[in-house]
């Protein structure tokens, strides 16, 4: 008898990039006021971001389905998280270490829309492939991971500029959550 392969980790796996996915998506735009405030970018440049953000996915979908079967699915989303992790991490600090901070802006925009575009090729096709009994349920639950992982980083951006960034940036004698037109 042979033992029988227990894909949850795969699954788990899969959930978890497209929270990433979700991330990659929805992070930057909640920035746009803190980008013109901060940097002094314009709308009409704010506005190229989600541009290049879904052409970037769009162009790497393409590719990615072609060549995904001759690299290996298991690199690929390997690479896919990496490159996601580090554009939004250097999301953090480009902008501040270029001399044109919209351009690094733009590069940590592109590396994190490679990897998103590689989540979103990739995962969906993985997990149909795993022998699940309730396939169809699995499939419609890796969706909504999506949009957990978009609430979340909504819900976490929200909590920073209200609680955190209200204290540290603006006034930082008053307590944690006070009214600051008192």
């Amino acid at each position: 008898m042979t033992p029988t392969k227990n894909y949850k980790k795969t699954l788990t796996s899969c959930y978890l990039g497209f929270v990433t996915q979700a991330i990659s998506a929805n992070f930057t735009p909640l920035l746009f006021l803190t980008f013109k405030r901060t940097y002094d970018i314009s709308l009409e440049k704010l506005a190229l971001i989600p541009l290049v953000f879904y052409f970037t996915q769009f162009v790497v979908d393409i590719i990615a389905a072609k060549y995904a079967d001759k690299i290996g699915y298991r690199l690929c989303v390997i690479a896919s998280q990496i490159l996601s992790s580090v554009g939004l991490l250097l999301l953090t600090v480009l902008p501040d270490l270029m001399p044109n901070a919209f351009i690094g802006i733009l590069i940590a925009v592109g590396l994190y829309a490679v990897g998103s575009g590689l989540i979103e090729v990739l995962l969906s096709p993985i997990v149909e492939a795993c022998p699940f009994e309730n396939k169809d349920g699995v499939m419609s639950l890796l969706h909504s991971f999506y949009c957990w992982g978009g609430s979340w980083c909504d819900s976490g951006i929200d909590f920073v500029f209200c609680h955190i960034r209200d204290r540290t940036l603006e006034n930082t004698d008053r307590p944690l959550g006070a009214d600051p037109a008192v």
